[in-house]
């Protein structure tokens, strides 16, 4: 599906997948995600100061194996260990989970183990995807 404005959001053909952002804008620290987010740390708090270039918004994880690629961080409301595994896979280095999700022990454990930063959010996925879309987050070109 091709823009006439590059600047907008770009949403794939899939009903469950999908990235956001603008081009050629700075790339933001996960500490001001979680600020812009109003996010809650569950994991990984040494990695506030760690960059984000683009993030993907799913809650269906085979999709984001399929077109997700070179994003920082994974937006999803799906809170079992698939989601840190799948994020591991295509080299996310941070998950927030919507609607207030809060992950379990075994999540915390499996992802202090792989060095993956987790927080959660109150926001629905819409909402956070739009606030980290006006604050220039992009979306990887799937």
């Amino acid at each position: 599906m091709e823009l006439d404005r590059p600047d907008l959001i770009k949403v794939y053909d899939s009903d469950y997948l999908t990235t956001f952002g603008k081009e050629g804008v700075k790339n933001m620290t996960i500490g001001k995600l979680k600020e812009i987010l109003d996010a809650q740390v569950f994991c990984g708090e040494d990695m506030m100061g760690r960059e984000i270039q683009a993030a993907a918004a799913s809650d269906m994880m085979s999709e984001v194996l399929a077109y997700v690629k070179d994003q920082s961080v994974l937006l999803t409301g799906l809170l079992n260990p698939q989601a840190i595994r799948t994020a591991e896979m295509m080299d996310m280095h941070c998950i927030v989970f919507v609607r207030n999700k809060i992950p379990t022990g075994a999540m915390l454990e499996l992802a202090a183990e792989r060095s993956m930063c987790l927080l959660s959010t109150k926001l629905t996925m819409f909402t956070a995807c739009g606030l980290l879309f006006q604050q220039g987050i992009k979306g990887g070109e799937g």
